[in-house]
């Protein structure tokens, strides 16, 4: 029993390990670095659309698949910077940190009622119709979330936010299996 759950505990850091650095933003702007006066101009928080296809904020990747100017309800998901209990467990192990598997589930749950408090703030308050699909702890820490793309904006005043993805479905195709 205790190999199994090595085993999931494995596989579950190798995922979000491989998530993250599939997904990490490249668009990140250094201290100190040149930017146009456009750029210096723009208040702190304010998303930035770079020349290439990803369009990033400060810090927050996000899909290149999402048209942020459409009027549509889409589907949404949202990508905490809390990592989830048993990655977050193995992380500290690994830098010689110590953390209980209680504690950091307690962080997963503090961050999504964080998130919910900010949904409410950003959205709620102005009367923008949402609604949380679904929520993640396991392989990902975050929510599927329903709303009006162009109102995706107003969600990245969030500070729990890490990434935001479009929801679609991702399809493998099997390798061929030699006769």
């Amino acid at each position: 029993m205790i190999k199994r759950g090595k085993v999931i505990l494995f596989f579950s850091l190798l995922a979000v390990l491989g998530f993250s650095v599939f997904f990490t933003p490249i668009y990140q702007e250094k201290e100190g670095q040149n930017t146009s006066k456009e750029e210096q101009n723009k208040p702190k928080g304010e998303q930035i659309e770079p020349k290439g296809e990803e369009v990033m904020t400060q810090n927050i990747y996000i899909d290149p698949k999402i048209n942020l100017k459409s009027e549509e309800e889409v589907i949404i998901i949202i990508h905490f910077k809390t990592k989830p209990a048993k990655v977050a467990v193995a992380l500290a192990e690994a830098s010689g940190v110590p953390l209980t598997i209680e504690k950091a589930e307690q962080d997963v749950k503090d961050s999504h009622a964080r998130f919910r408090k900010d949904v409410e703030k950003y959205l709620g308050q102005k009367q923008i119709p949402y609604t949380i699909v679904h929520t993640y702890s396991a392989a990902l820490n975050g929510v599927a979330m329903k709303l009006p793309a162009n109102e995706i904006k107003s969600l990245l005043q969030s500070a729990e936010i890490e990434a935001i993805y479009a929801n679609r479905e991702i399809k493998l195709v099997p390798p061929v299996q030699p006769s």
